[in-house]
């Protein structure tokens, strides 16, 4: 039996498991699922800050000296910092601080992205920001290009990182691999501005992060203040609907079904570095650490408590069960995409990548359902599964 069929199982035996035995949180009311939401989102935000506060001291380490080796530490700590910012998709769709006026999202995860925007592509050797002279190299001027002129044109965030560490990809079997030289004086074309640019789009990472988290820290003056002194049933609404939109119309859609009917790189997510697969798992496991009320710090420990499962148990446990097993089974086919994504989704239907690709859209689709249904249990007749205008 497939690796991937085995974890499946595996899981959907522990998903029944915890439904034999008594709730763990019996009694549980709208008010204990979002407090302890809150208590995750500010803890995947934190955890997202100090993974990219240790990418910026190895980006800054590199531009510094650059050298093969640190751009290879900086390519290493971009990853990681991916692991836990994947997780903290799922508080989007609803109005919060990661999607309010000051489109902190769209500066920090857009995509695709056209690299000529930013530096040099292929036939265009003195293509973007980063080689005309005359476009100046400040933190507000970036943020001012980012999405000008087009969706595509983003100038800030973890991509625009990705591009600068990796550069294009023309590897069928791996990620891109721009030269550390790009960065040496007197090697690369306008080294110094590359430099500059880097350090920016960084520093600016961190300072975005850092705002999401503060927005969410407990005992301030700030969103999650109103957030908790709003209607309990509300929220739960609002946190529903970060779930249904990221697996169904965001995840399942924009993000998997575009790239596969494409087969085309320039959709996936992360293109540059071929870490797509982790972005599609992260994804799905950010969605089920609300439906459980857990979320795995970067440390080892556990933020755990009430999730949307233990509130829908106490009006029906065979559906908590399955949107236990849903959630679980959309996770482990994520997990069996095999690297890299780009490769994954060429051939016909029945071509093995299409097809791993392809179950896990089936899956998201699926605990989408599955969703609606818990919602409309929790008397929540209307649930939207795609984002608002």
């Amino acid at each position: 039996m497939p690796k991937h069929i085995l974890v499946h199982s595996a899981l959907s035996v522990l998903a029944a498991a915890s439904f034999f035995i008594p709730p763990a949180y019996a009694g549980t009311d709208a008010s204990a699922v979002v407090g302890n939401y809150a208590n995750i989102v500010h803890a995947t935000y934190a955890d997202s800050l100090v993974s990219a506060k240790a990418l910026q001291k190895a980006v800054h380490d590199f531009i510094a000296q650059p050298s093969e080796e640190g751009l290879r530490a900086a390519r290493k700590a971009w990853i990681a910092a991916r692991e836990p910012y994947g997780q903290s998709e799922v508080f989007r769709f609803y109005g919060g601080p990661i999607d309010d006026k000051k489109d902190i999202e769209g500066r920090l995860n857009a995509w695709p992205l056209d690299e000529a925007y930013i530096d040099y592509v292929k036939g265009k050797p003195s293509g973007g920001i980063i080689n005309n002279p005359k476009a100046a190299l400040e933190t507000e001027r970036l943020i001012k290009l980012n999405g000008r002129g087009g969706e595509a044109n983003v100038a800030t965030g973890y991509h625009a990182m990705e591009f600068l560490l990796w550069g294009q990809d023309f590897n069928k079997n791996g990620p891109g691999d721009r030269p550390y030289a790009d960065f040496l004086d007197g090697q690369g074309k306008n080294a110094d501005r590359r430099r500059q640019y880097l350090k920016l789009v960084t520093d600016q990472v961190v300072v975005d992060l850092q705002y999401l988290t503060d927005q969410w820290t407990e005992g301030q003056s700030n969103y999650r203040a109103k957030f908790l002194k709003e209607d309990a049933e509300a929220n739960l609404r609002k946190i529903l609907t970060g779930m249904a939109v990221l697996s169904s119309a965001e995840l399942a859609g924009e993000r998997i079904q575009v790239a596969l009917d494409n087969q085309d790189q320039e959709d996936e997510h992360s293109c540059f570095s071929d870490n797509t697969h982790r972005d599609i798992v992260t994804n799905a496991l950010g969605i089920r650490n609300v439906l459980l009320g857990e979320y795995k710090r970067i440390d080892g420990s556990t933020v755990k408590g009430a999730g949307i499962k233990d509130l829908v148990a106490e009006r029906d446990s065979k559906l908590a069960l399955k949107l236990v097993e849903d959630f679980s089974a959309s996770v482990s086919a994520a997990e069996a995409i095999q690297a890299p994504f780009d490769q994954e989704i060429i051939g016909k239907k029945s071509a093995p990548g299409v097809k791993r690709v392809q179950a896990v859209i089936t899956a998201l689709k699926k605990q989408t359902q599955t969703l609606v249904d818990a919602a409309r249990a929790l008397g929540i007749k209307k649930l939207s599964v795609a984002p608002s205008e």
